[in-house]
């Protein structure tokens, strides 16, 4: 067959895996997107309950005072999470450290002697979190800052 105009230059093989390659990213990024605004929206939701529900509860402000870190983290990363969709590597590390990190303060603000165990859990979530901003400035360059198509 010889070639013309309308032949491509990449053989269909090739074209077929880009194409497939393609659509994971998509997946991966739009399973980030939907995360990072779960995430914001649970985060606004436990900030508030912290804010007036909590407080009717727990009167230690340490404690109270984690729940706030807690949320503030949550939201914060829930933000860089939206921008990280596209960065896989970057988008994980925040989801897992999202989850440890403020998971386990959630839990230690409403039972410490239940939910003890947790406590080495939040400096692993902090590193997580530590490890998504450093994988979005050495990853591929822009990668965190495409909008996921629907």
């Amino acid at each position: 067959m010889s070639a013309d105009e309308t032949s491509p230059l990449i053989h269909t093989e090739a074209t077929a895996d880009t194409a497939e390659t393609a659509e994971t990213d998509t997946m991966s990024s739009s399973i980030l997107w939907k995360t990072g605004a779960v995430f914001g929206a649970t985060g606004v939701m436990l900030g508030a309950f912290g804010a007036h529900g909590l407080k009717k509860h727990i009167t230690d402000p340490n404690k109270l005072a984690n729940w706030s870190t807690a949320a503030h983290y949550q939201l914060i990363h829930s933000v860089a999470l939206l921008v990280a969709s596209s960065n896989p590597v970057a988008g994980s590390l925040f989801t897992a450290g999202m989850t440890m990190f403020s998971g386990s303060l959630y839990a230690l603000t409403l039972d410490t002697e239940r939910f003890r165990f947790l406590g080495p859990v939040t400096p692993l979530g902090g590193m997580c979190l530590i490890a998504g901003w450093l994988a979005l400035a050495f990853g591929k360059r822009g990668a965190g800052l495409r909008w996921p198509r629907s």
